[in-house]
C-alpha cells in the first residue's frame, strides 16, 4: 500500500544523495572545453592548434551532430564565448553543436584570403590551400573523433574580419558542405588594385567579383554584422564607412542570385560597434541564435 502523503525524512534523503549519483542543474547544462588539440597540416606545412567546445551532456553516438567551424580561434577567451555559450544553453535558446576554434599564427595574412586569386599585395597566397586544410583535413578529423554530420545542413562557418572574408570564401567555395556563414566585421575591401592604381568598385573587389560571377547556391544562407565604428575610411566620401558599404554591396550581389533579404541573409548592424573583439562578442548570441537557435 501506498502513502500518498508520504513525505521522505532527512536521513533518507541524506542516505539516497551518498549512494545515487544526482546531477544538479548547472552540471546538467555544463559545456565541455579542450584547448590546444593539434593537427598536422601537409597543405600549410605546419601544426595548427584548435579548441573544441562540446555542448552540455554531448553524445558522440548521436547521429547528426552539428559542427560550427571559428576562424581566429585563439580569441575564444577574449571572446568570452564559454559565458555565451554557457548562457545559452542553460536558458535553453539553442540546439547543442560542437564548435572547433581554429588557431591562426604568423601566416594569418597569407592563409585568410580568398583561393581564387591573392590580393594586389599578394596577400592571401595559401588561402587555397588553407581551404583544402579544413575540408580535406581538419573536417575528417572533427567528424571522426565527434560523430559530427556530414550532411550540409549541419556544418557552420564564422569568421571575423579577414578571418571572415575567409569564412566566406570557404563556404561559398564548398556549397556541398556548409549551409551557412557567419562574417563579423568581414574584410570585404580585399581587391585586386590598389585605390592609386585605377581602382574601381564594380571590378576589384575580389568577394564580390566571386559572388557575380558564380550562381545560386541552393541551401545557403548569410549572415553579416557591421558596426558603424568599424573604421573611418570612406573612399567614395559618399557618408558611408567602406566596411558598411562592401558588405551591402556583397549583400546585394547575393540577392542578384536569387539569395533573399531576411530569409537567406541577414544584416546586423550594431550603433557604436567597433571593429574588436568586445563588439563581436556583444553580436555573437545573436549570431548564434539565427545559427542554430531553438
Amino acid at each position: 500500500m501506498i502513502c500518498k502523503n508520504f513525505v521522505p525524512s532527512t536521513w533518507l534523503i541524506a542516505f539516497l544523495s551518498i549512494f545515487l549519483p544526482i546531477k544538479t542543474y548547472s552540471q546538467v547544462h555544463q559545456i565541455s572545453v579542450s584547448r590546444n588539440l593539434k593537427i598536422n597540416s601537409e597543405y600549410l606545412n605546419r601544426e595548427v592548434a584548435y579548441d573544441i567546445i562540446l555542448p552540455p551532456q554531448f553524445n558522440a553516438k548521436n547521429d547528426y551532430n552539428k559542427v560550427l567551424f571559428m576562424n581566429d580561434g585563439q580569441d575564444l577567451e577574449v571572446l568570452n564565448m564559454e559565458q555565451i555559450l554557457q548562457n545559452l544553453y542553460q536558458n535553453n535558446e539553442i540546439d547543442p553543436f560542437v564548435l572547433v576554434a581554429i588557431h591562426t599564427n604568423e601566416n594569418r595574412i597569407k592563409e585568410y584570403g580568398t583561393a581564387a586569386m591573392a590580393d594586389y599585395k599578394n596577400r592571401g597566397n595559401l588561402a587555397g590551400k588553407y581551404n583544402n586544410f579544413i575540408v580535406k583535413e581538419l573536417l575528417p578529423q572533427i567528424r571522426m573523433a565527434y560523430n559530427t554530420s556530414m550532411r550540409k545542413q549541419d556544418n557552420f562557418f564564422c569568421g571575423f574580419s579577414l578571418g571572415g572574408l575567409s569564412a566566406m570564401d570557404i563556404v561559398w567555395n564548398n556549397p556541398d558542405t556548409f549551409a551557412k556563414v557567419g562574417v563579423f566585421s568581414g574584410s570585404f575591401w580585399w581587391r585586386k588594385k590598389a585605390y592609386e592604381e585605377g581602382y574601381d568598385d564594380d571590378k576589384d573587389r575580389i568577394m564580390h567579383d566571386i559572388v557575380r560571377n558564380d550562381s545560386y547556391h541552393n541551401g545557403q544562407k548569410f549572415w553579416f554584422e557591421c558596426g558603424t565604428n568599424d573604421e573611418k575610411d570612406d573612399r567614395n566620401k559618399n557618408g558611408i564607412i567602406d566596411s558598411i558599404e562592401d558588405t551591402l554591396d556583397l549583400i546585394t550581389e547575393l540577392e542578384n542570385l536569387g539569395y533573399r533579404k531576411n530569409v537567406d541573409i541577414v544584416y546586423y548592424e550594431i550603433k557604436e560597434g567597433e571593429h574588436n573583439q568586445k563588439t563581436w562578442s556583444e553580436a555573437m548570441p545573436v549570431f548564434l541564435k539565427w545559427l542554430i537557435g531553438k
